[in-house]
């Protein structure tokens, strides 16, 4: 089992009423509390935060990069990355530009996650045709890979004026970190390995040994492709809470998840969110990381021993939960499930 795993949280800044008192904090309040999450998951050691890009009134982050730059100069150790960027809707060249002015701040912490966003706000919000979906994720992703290797941009596409040569500024002192995000789907891990990219799966619930087929392909796709597949991340995404307590955790949690699930899910047609499906998503070796320090440090050990995977990155929290619970829960979870973690690891190896 490999030992140099590294561990991160992630935040799409939900803002959304709290189940109990009805009460909705501003977008301005809950941006505030991402800012102080950031730097107290930096001062106890966790490698990396995310910040995710919405255009919708139930996440308050339009602009990860805006967010993150404010850490670049607050922060000394924690890899400040996007969770994801919707490339398909923005100016790659915009893109690289921001991400290379944290990285410079930062003193090389920048980390852009780039994926095609799971809603579609931002297609109408600026302008996109959502039926070129794939196109403009694809063009997107060949300029922004051209703009971190080349200094003069040569490109041309089909949903974007051209560049003939054009300078692109700053420069990073090192290529900018990119990787791409994975919903699951096989011809998009394909497309990142033959990039070179590292990945993010998002693993949204299901059997965590199931996922297994995502790292094997993106390995074997890898050698194939000439990449050394040793040099390549493979990182997973995952809805998750932690306090001291099992029970305490589940109890604590789950109106806020039931929530966030019924919201945004029922408009797409699931049914109802129900305490018995909870329970069966966060029981051992399903991908729900909910629970006391031991309960979800065994799943990241699985998450280890059967994907094989460079770094956990667990989404928290799912809706608008009390901020100080909230900076309990990554106390806990940089404080208790790392070092068990870790310590697993040196016993199994």
């Amino acid at each position: 089992m490999k030992k140099n795993i590294e561990f991160g949280i992630s935040t799409f800044a939900d803002v959304m009423p709290d189940p109990h008192s009805g009460v909705t904090i501003s977008q301005a309040e809950r941006i505030r509390q991402v800012v102080d999450d950031i730097v107290l998951a930096d001062e106890l050691g966790v490698d990396f935060y995310g910040v995710g890009e919405h255009h919708r009134p139930e996440f308050a982050v339009s602009s990860p990069a805006i967010v993150l730059v404010m850490h670049a100069g607050k922060t000394k150790h924690i890899t400040l990355g996007s969770a994801v960027t919707v490339l398909s809707t923005s100016d790659p060249i915009r893109v690289y530009q921001d991400f290379a002015t944290i990285d410079a701040i930062s003193n090389g912490r920048a980390e852009l996650l780039v994926g095609r966003g799971a809603f579609t706000e931002s297609f109408p919000l600026f302008g996109f045709d959502l039926n070129q979906y794939d196109l403009l994720f694809d063009e997107r992703l060949e300029l922004l890979l051209k703009a971190r290797d080349n200094e003069f941009v040569t490109w041309s596409g089909k949903t974007r004026s051209p560049i003939d040569n054009l300078g692109v500024y700053p420069r990073t002192e090192k290529p900018l970190n990119i990787s791409m995000a994975l919903g699951g789907s096989r011809s998009i891990v394909i497309k990142a390995t033959k990039h070179g990219l590292p990945v993010v799966l998002v693993m949204l619930g299901g059997n965590i040994v199931d996922f297994s087929k995502y790292p094997k392909l993106y390995r074997a796709v890898a050698q194939e492709s000439g990449h050394d597949s040793d040099n390549l991340k493979f990182s997973v995404q995952a809805h998750g809470f932690v306090l001291d307590d099992n029970q305490e955790t589940a109890d604590t949690f789950f109106p806020y998840i039931q929530y966030y699930r019924n919201h945004l899910l029922g408009e797409r047609g699931f049914p109802p969110y129900i305490r018995d499906e909870f329970d069966y998503a966060r029981s051992p070796g399903q991908g729900l990381f909910v629970g006391g320090p031991e309960e979800v440090a065994n799943k990241i050990i699985l998450l280890i021993k059967h994907l094989n995977i460079d770094r956990f990155i667990i989404q928290m929290p799912l809706a608008t939960m009390p901020h100080d619970i909230v900076k309990k829960a990554i106390s806990v979870y940089a404080t208790k499930v790392i070092p068990l973690v870790k310590a697993k690891i040196e016993t199994e190896v």
